[in-house]
């Protein structure tokens, strides 16, 4: 174990430790958690060269400003982020995405801002040190679970890193973003409690990602959707990417921290091979909703489990 830490000089907002998740609680009422953007956080730990998936550093809109204070490391951002390097000897560098860079005691990483993206990841060699809750080290700050006692990294706080630089190769990923804002939903379990001239509606119209929108869910605001049968229904385990509708047709899409239970009902579930495109879109973004079938839904599951192997197989080593 390195004594190697950072300080953080700006937290940042909603700065978190994440990997991927917590599981097997729900019955419990802890829901998975974990990594927002599940393709950003694999491709971070393996452009660091981590041999599994590790925790790292989520940060939303403006990430933190951290010195090393001691140590060396290796470290990558991943995402669609703006940030800079500031070394010790005060040359500032404008930082690339989805590539290492190797820091040295003394040297400064700001993050900036993520850009036309909510979510951005930081990642070191060898990982943070961290304390597991349930095999895990992802922060559920709702419920104060997790390392840092449950909360936000803070202005101040050391974090730690587990191993020191071995050595100075660096490497770099090739990988895209897709913009679209069209998300593929499989119909909800109430799908029939909502009118047909509703279900018209809900795949026919944009609907707005509004401020009220976090780690445990993204309201919506668009045409009203009409309940024809109860706008309430007996609470039951709901997922990730659930689509619910209240009383007043608004939907609200429950998203990673999400509560194990709910009782509105639901008109579509957001599919896997979506959620991290949708998870991503900024308050003021337009979507759409499109309806396919569970097949499909399984097949491009497959498909992007099979891109994401390809992204972390084709990872290069640059100079």
């Amino acid at each position: 174990m390195s004594n190697s830490f950072f300080e953080v000089l700006r937290a940042g907002v909603n700065t978190t430790y994440q990997d991927k998740g917590r599981f097997s609680m729900q019955h419990i009422g802890i829901p998975p958690g974990g990594c927002a953007d599940n393709k950003s956080f694999l491709v971070s730990n393996a452009i660091v060269r981590n041999e599994k998936p590790i925790g790292v550093i989520e940060f939303a809109y403006q990430g933190p400003l951290l010195k090393l204070i001691k140590g060396k490391t290796k470290i990558a951002i991943t995402g669609n982020v703006n940030f800079k390097i500031i070394y010790k000897n005060k040359e500032i560098i404008e930082g690339d995405c989805n590539r290492s860079y190797n820091l040295d005691e003394g040297d400064q990483i700001d993050i900036l801002a993520t850009k036309e993206s909510t979510y951005g990841y930081f990642s070191v060699e060898g990982g943070f040190d961290l304390d597991t809750f349930c095999s895990s080290v992802s922060t559920l700050v709702k419920a104060k679970i997790g390392p840092n006692d449950g909360s936000k990294i803070q202005l101040g706080d050391k974090i730690k890193i587990n191993t020191n630089r071995k050595n100075n190769n660096n490497h770099k990923s090739n990988i895209s973003h897709n913009k679209t804002n069209i998300i593929r939903v499989l119909k909800g379990p109430q799908y029939n409690y909502f009118s047909e001239e509703s279900k018209k509606i809900f795949f026919s119209n944009f609907y707005k990602v509004t401020n009220l929108t976090d780690r445990m869910g993204m309201r919506l605001e668009g045409k009203v959707l009409k309940n024809i049968i109860n706008t309430n229904i007996r609470s039951e385990g709901i997922t990730k990417g659930a689509i619910q509708v209240p009383a007043d047709g608004q939907p609200i899409v429950l998203l990673t921290d999400h509560p194990t239970i709910g009782g509105y009902p639901k008109i579509a579930n957001v599919i896997s091979a979506d959620y991290d495109l949708l998870v991503q879109k900024i308050p003021g973004t337009k979507i759409s909703f499109k309806c396919i079938d569970l097949q499909e839904a399984e097949q491009l599951y497959k498909n992007r489990q099979v891109s994401i192997s390809e992204i972390i197989k084709n990872i290069k080593e640059i100079n």
